[in-house]
């Protein structure tokens, strides 16, 4: 372990939209017409937030420590995927400070989901509600997240060594 005090980590994930998939972001169904594909559930923003995390410590990628090739994860909820990682963190001697994510979608229209998503990523970092941050953007018609072809998450989160 090197001698900083914190870290900060980026994670970004993007999945196509397709029928008779749910909608998961940041571990709440929301209702909409289709959901994103995946190997696992395909919560973006569980997975840029994992992506952040395991990037602060240093352990590479999402995709390093769950690899879509493992049937072990296929169908997977995304929450576990976040609480084993978050597991490995803390047993490296990390914790969460605060997170700041943003989920791009043309449709549907996230304000009203946006309070519980930032509940769920707070109860499961274990942050108060004041350290987590949601976003939403729209793809302003452009490309494949304008276009509902697909979605995107990024998240940024800062690590500090536990006491």
């Amino acid at each position: 372990m090197s001698g900083s005090t914190y870290r900060i980590g980026l994670g970004h994930d993007v999945h196509r939209l397709a029928p008779n998939r749910p909608l998961i972001l940041g571990g709440v169904r929301i209702e909409f017409d289709r959901g994103l594909l995946g190997h696992s559930d395909a919560d973006i923003l569980l997975h840029a937030v994992t992506d952040a995390l395991l990037g602060a410590a240093g352990f590479g990628d999402i995709g390093d420590a769950f690899p879509d090739s493992d049937p072990a994860y296929a169908g997977i909820d995304s929450t576990i995927l976040l609480e084993k990682t978050l597991e490995r963190v803390r047993a490296a001697g990390w914790r969460p400070v605060n997170l700041d994510c943003t989920v791009f979608a043309q449709r549907p229209k996230l304000a009203e989901y946006k309070p519980a998503i930032r509940q769920r990523l707070a109860e499961l970092l274990a942050l108060p509600l004041d350290k987590v941050n949601v976003k939403a953007k729209t793809g302003e018609s452009v490309g494949p997240i304008g276009r509902e072809e697909a979605m995107a998450a990024d998240a940024v989160v800062l690590l500090e060594r536990a006491p």
